[in-house]
C-alpha cells in the first residue's frame, strides 16, 4: 500500500474514532463501529492497531512526539529565547489540533496524556526555576503548579470555544507563570 493511502486510511480512522468518542466513553466504542464509520475493513484497522486502546494511546503519543519537536528548537536557558513564543507555538498547536485536544484534555481525558503533558512542561521551566536559587524539590512544586496551570486554562479556552487567540493564550499563561495574579492589576 502506498505511502499516501496508509496515511489516509489512519487519518480516517482516527477521525473515525474521535467522532465515537466524542459521543461515549472509550470502553462503549467497539472496533467494528470504528470501522463501518470509517469505511475500512477490520483488517485493515488491525494492521495498524490492536484495538481501540492502542489508537487512543498512538494517537496521544503522535501529539507528545509533536509537541517535544516543537519545543527542541527552543533552549529555554539561552537568552536569546523568550519563552512567551515558545508557549505561544504550543498554544497554536493545541488551537490547529484542538478536536484532539479538546478529547484528550476535558474532565473524561485519559490522566496520564495530561501528566505527560505536565512534565513535558516541566521539563523546560525546572532548570529555569532551579536557577533562582531553589532547591530541586521546590523548583518541581513550583513548575507542577505551573504546568497544571497551564493546562486549566487551556482547557477553559477549549471551553469557552477558543474566542481569544493564540498568542493571547500564551500571554497570560506567560504573565501567570511569571507574576502571578500581579501581572494583571
Amino acid at each position: 500500500m502506498s505511502d499516501r493511502r496508509v496515511k489516509y486510511t489512519k487519518m480516517v480512522i482516527k477521525e473515525s474514532f474521535i467522532k465515537s468518542l466524542r459521543q461515549k466513553p472509550i470502553s462503549k466504542i467497539t472496533v467494528k463501529e470504528i470501522c463501518e464509520d470509517a469505511d475500512v475493513n477490520r483488517a485493515t484497522f488491525y494492521t495498524h492497531y490492536k484495538d481501540q486502546y492502542d489508537l487512543l494511546q498512538q494517537i496521544e503519543n503522535e501529539i507528545i512526539e509533536d509537541i517535544n519537536r516543537y519545543l527542541k528548537d527552543y533552549d529555554i536557558q539561552d537568552a536569546k529565547v523568550v519563552p512567551l513564543d515558545m508557549i505561544e507555538k504550543i498554544t497554536e498547536y493545541v488551537s490547529k489540533n484542538a478536536d484532539v485536544f479538546d478529547l484528550l484534555l476535558n474532565l473524561n481525558g485519559d490522566i496520564k496524556f495530561q501528566q505527560e503533558v505536565i512534565k513535558i512542561i516541566g521539563n523546560q521551566f525546572i532548570p529555569i526555576i532551579e536557577n533562582e536559587k531553589l532547591n530541586k524539590a521546590d523548583a518541581e512544586y513550583i513548575y507542577h503548579f505551573i504546568a497544571c496551570g497551564a493546562v486549566g486554562i487551556i482547557q477553559k479556552w477549549m471551553k469557552d470555544g477558543m474566542k481569544k487567540s493564540a498568542r493571547e493564550m500564551a500571554e497570560i499563561i506567560f504573565k501567570m507563570s511569571n507574576n502571578g495574579r500581579a501581572s494583571f492589576e
